[in-house]
C-alpha cells in the first residue's frame, strides 16, 4: 500500500510540474523579426525565445504608420507557405516610409516594431515574359540514346573479357609464362 500511495504521490506531482502548452515549455515567449518585402508587404518570422522554431501557428497582429499620418491595421498576418514561423502580410502597405508594429496575443505576449520602406511591385521583365517555353519532347525521343549507350557497355565488356581470356588461357601454340 506504501508503495501505492508513493506512485500515486510522484504522477500528481509529474503532472502538476508539466507546462500548461507549447509557449510555456520554451519560456512562454516569442521572439518576431519584422521586415519588408521589397514591395507594399511585410514579413515577419516568430521563433520561441529560446531560438526553437515555433510548432504551431501563433495569432500576430500588425499596425502601420506612415508619413503624413496613414494608418494601416490592425490586420491579423497568416503563416506564409516558407516554412514554420514565417508569416506574409500580402500588399498592405503604399509606396513610402512606415513604423509597422507586430504584436503576439497570449501566452506568447511579445511585440517588435520596425522601419519598413514600402515600395511600387515590379512586375515581371518583358524579356522573361517574351521567352518561348521549351519545346516538348516527343515520348519515346530519346530511346536510340539509351540502346547505343547499352551497345556500347556491351562491346567494351566483350572485348575486355576476350582480352582476358586470350591472356590468362593462351591454348595450343600460345605463348608461355615464365613459370610454366
Amino acid at each position: 500500500m506504501r508503495t501505492f500511495r508513493a506512485l500515486a504521490a510522484l504522477v500528481v506531482a509529474a503532472l502538476v510540474a508539466l507546462p500548461a502548452g507549447p509557449a510555456a515549455a520554451h519560456g512562454g515567449k516569442v521572439k518576431l523579426t519584422v521586415a519588408g518585402d521589397g514591395a507594399g508587404g511585410v514579413t515577419v518570422m516568430a521563433v520561441y525565445a529560446d531560438g526553437h522554431r515555433l510548432d504551431q501557428p501563433v495569432r500576430l497582429t500588425l499596425t502601420a504608420e506612415g508619413e503624413g499620418g496613414r494608418t494601416a491595421g490592425p490586420v491579423q498576418i497568416e503563416p506564409s507557405g516558407e516554412g514554420q514561423g514565417f508569416y506574409s502580410s500580402g500588399p498592405l502597405l503604399s509606396p513610402g516610409d512606415w513604423r509597422v508594429t507586430v504584436s503576439a496575443p497570449a501566452p506568447y505576449r511579445s511585440t517588435a516594431t520596425a522601419q519598413v520602406q514600402a515600395r511600387v511591385a515590379q512586375s515581371p521583365s518583358p524579356v522573361a515574359a517574351e521567352r518561348p517555353a521549351a519545346a516538348p519532347r516527343e515520348a519515346g525521343a530519346g530511346w536510340w540514346r539509351w540502346l547505343a549507350g547499352g551497345l556500347a557497355v556491351l562491346v567494351v565488356a566483350g572485348s575486355t573479357l576476350l582480352w582476358w581470356r586470350r591472356r590468362a588461357h593462351p591454348g595450343p601454340g600460345g605463348p608461355v609464362g615464365l613459370d610454366g
